[in-house]
């Protein structure tokens, strides 16, 4: 059953892979968050440098996001945005899907 520019396949694949995609990407934040509180300054200002970008990372679709067919396509388009995921990652979705974000991107 195609929907909306993916395959029904596309979802179930989806659902298998943001685990480990938003898991790999945390990674990456706390390594950052490390590098930012290694960083020669003040105690308080890392401290509230940190706090912010907290708390715009939470709201990056590699943190949380909401589980949803009908916000498949957004959601792997913010994915790629925010540098969670390139477009290879895509490899194993349907070419329908695949061309969907393609045009939407642009």
């Amino acid at each position: 059953m195609q929907e909306r520019g993916f395959t029904e396949r596309d979802w179930v694949l989806f659902k298998n892979k943001i685990a480990d995609w938003q898991e790999s990407y945390i990674d990456r934040l706390n390594k950052e968050y490390i590098e930012l509180l290694s960083e020669d300054a003040n105690p308080s200002e890392k401290f509230w440098w940190l706090d912010k970008r907290i708390k715009e990372d939470k709201k990056k679709t590699g943190v949380q996001l909401e589980m949803s067919r009908s916000n498949l396509i957004n959601n792997i388009i913010s994915l790629i945005s925010d540098g969670v995921i390139s477009f290879e990652n895509l490899e194993e979705f349907s070419e329908e899907l695949k061309e969907t974000v393609v045009f939407i991107e642009r």
